[in-house]
Formats: structure tokens, sequence, C-alpha cells
């Protein structure tokens, strides 16, 4: 797509309005241009105590989130753009975007549901890709700030219909980011059909503890609790083998600097120029969202540090698996919000989820969604410094 042109307004040119409160919570809003379409975005700022996170209508996309260093140094450790033609480009790799209606991807874009078979659209080589290619990060989503006197939180609602990029039934899904005064960031997914259908929905932001802009993550640290991956064919489409970790360059299950191991000689690592698999979280439940209560089911999935801004990450999640993308593709051709060239490796991104292309292989978690059921989903990111 075209930038917008001269009527886009950039970071920081509008007024904010909204709410605060006496403790501190805030949740305020200001126009944040407009689509190709004619569709107007809005930013929602979101703050509370030493956080600060900024949310497009757009894609329920992360724009910024702005935390204090070791030294008290506040600066924004996701990956983004400064304004939305950024974020309506064909380049946009999917900076902070909320992902649906299936995150990851599934093989020929192609799988059967009660005896129909659904052909989508492709849009990764011979796959479908995070929904097609006008997927919920496309998307203008609805907003209301559903926050109280400690939590400042905005609810995102989308409804997707019959057809949409080839999926069956009309999918409602609301998305409520949540912010607390313990530097904690959660989302909240939650969907419901009425049709069968397949769900699979992640958020996919780009983290770089050091700060945006700031260089390769090579010497961050990462931990997945996970003692299996699923390895991938030369297309990333998982095998169906759920493979042990140990022994490979797939074991975080002890802090492990991000590029200690990128660079050896593994197929796994040449398919995906990278990083750019799942990770069988170790759950002591199965991960179920069948009839469990969302927050009882919270396990920790992951932690990321960087020594030199003593910024830490704990990333908490009620899905059986983690995506761990480490930026790959990146490859100096895009200029993010702080006026720098992102290059390969720039970030992180650690995708909650279901696994990749589940509606073809019966041996993994289901991500099938019934009319009746609600679709309950919880991931939690926890910065300290």
């Amino acid at each position: 797509m075209a930038a917008l042109g001269a009527g886009l307004l950039a970071t920081g040119l509008a007024s904010p309005a909204g709410a605060t409160d006496d403790d501190g919570a805030s949740t305020t809003v200001e126009p944040f241009g407009t689509t190709p379409e004619g569709t107007s975005v809005e930013r929602w700022t979101l703050a509370n105590g030493e956080m600060t996170v900024r949310v497009l209508t757009y894609g329920g996309v992360i724009q910024t989130l702005e935390v204090p260093d070791a030294d008290g140094e506040v600066g924004n450790v996701v990956l983004g753009f400064p304004d939305l033609a950024g974020y309506v480009s064909d380049d946009d790799p999917y900076f902070g975007a909320l992902i649906g209606r299936y995150g990851n991807r599934i093989a020929g874009g192609r799988f059967t549901l009660d005896g129909t078979t659904y052909q989508l659209p492709l849009n990764d080589g011979p796959n479908t890709l995070h929904g097609g290619p006008q997927g919920f990060d496309d998307q203008v989503w609805q907003a209301t700030p559903v926050g109280d006197d400690d939590v400042a939180a905005l609810r995102l609602e989308l409804v997707s219909p019959d057809g949409d990029q080839g999926f069956p039934g009309t999918l409602t899904t609301t998305v409520t980011y949540s912010l607390d005064a313990d530097s904690r960031l959660s989302i909240h997914y939650a969907a419901t059909t009425d049709a069968p259908t397949v769900v699979n929905l992640t958020n996919h932001t780009y983290w770089n503890l050091a700060g945006e802009g700031s260089g390769d993550v090579y010497d961050q640290t990462l931990q997945i609790h996970a003692g299996a991956y699923t390895p991938v064919d030369e297309t990333l489409i998982p095998t169906g083998e759920i493979a042990p970790v140990a022994g490979t360059p797939f074991d975080f299950r002890e802090p492990t600097a991000v590029g200690a191991r990128i660079r050896e000689d593994d197929q796994q690592l040449l398919y995906g120029q990278g990083y750019d698999h799942n990770w069988v979280l170790d759950r002591t439940d199965d991960g179920a969202r069948e009839g469990s209560d969302s927050e009882d089911a919270l396990e920790e999935a992951a932690v990321v540090h960087d020594p030199g801004s003593g910024r830490t990450l704990t990333i908490s999640t009620t899905e059986p698996g983690l995506q761990f993308y480490s930026g790959n593709f990146l490859d100096g051709t895009l200029v993010g919000t702080g006026g720098h060239v992102y290059r390969q490796s720039d970030a992180v991104v650690l995708e909650t989820q279901h696994f990749p292309d589940s509606p073809n292989h019966p041996d993994f978690p289901s991500t099938v969604l019934r009319p009746g059921e609600v679709y309950d989903s919880t991931t939690v990111f926890a910065l300290a410094h």
C-alpha cells in the first residue's frame, strides 16, 4: 500500500484526551491517522506506575512500551513504526500486532474440519501465515477503556464474518490489554463462533530489552521452560514430530545467550535462517482452554534478560506453545520509531500460542472452537529491572 500522505498524524503530534485517576493509572486517546480506505485510527496510551504502553486500534498494535532500566533511564523496548504508513505497508513484519484468526502457519492454506475442506489464501510461499493476507493485524478494532483505580486497561473488539480469509463461522473476538502498578502487561483473548472453526490468537511484539534500535540481541539471555520443540520442513511447517531439545541449539532450559548457537550448522536453523520454531512448553496442566479458568492456568513460559540495562522480561501464559523468532528477516530496509534502521536479530519475538498447523496434526493440542464454547487465553508480560 502507498503512504498515507500529508494528512497522516505522526507520533506525538496530537493532544491526548481521556481519563486519569488519582492513583496514577491512566488511559488516554489521540488520533493516529486514517487508513487508505478512510477509517480513522486511534492511539491509546496506558500508563500505571513505571510503565507506559501505546496501543493502536489498527491491528491492536503495541507501538511502544517504555520502562526504566537499572539506572532509572526510561526507554522503549519494542520495535515499531513512528506513523500509520509503516503499519499499513505490505512491508510491515507484524510489528506488535494482534494475530488471527490463526497465528503461525497452516500448510498449503488448507485444513479439513467435520468433513469439509477449507482453502485459505496463501501469503507465505505455499502456506498461509498469521491468518492470511488480510488478517486481524490489518483490521481496525473498536476500543473501549475498561480500567479502574489500580489498572489501566483497554478492550478491543472485532467481528470477523463467515468466510473471512477462507475461515468458517462468524468469529467475535475481544482482546483486553491491562497494565498494573507492578509493571505487568496482561493480554486476555476471548472469542466465540456461530459455526465450527479453528482459532489461534497471539501477539507479535518484537522485544529488545536494551532499547529499540540499539542493535542486535545476541548477548541477551533467553530461558524457555520447554524440553521439546516441533521441528519443521523447508517451508517452516511442523513435521509432526515432538523432538527433545537436549543436545541441540534449541535447548534454552537454562538461561542462554540468544546468539550463542544461532550460527551452528544445524538443518533446523538453516530452514529458519535462525530461530523460527515452536517450543512445547513444560506445563503442570495440559494448557487446557476447555472448561478452565485462564487465570488459574497461567504458568511461566520464558524469561529474557539484558545484562547491559538490567531489564528482565518474564512471560507467563495459559497456552501450550511458544514461538521464538529471532528477527531473521529484518534486513535493514525498515526504519523504526527512534529513527534507527532495523537489521537481523535486532529483537526477539515470543508468541504464546497453540502449535503451528494444528488443524492438520490430530496429535497436537486442538485449535477447534465450536458454537457455545469460549476461546479463553491469557498471557502476561512482566518487566523488572
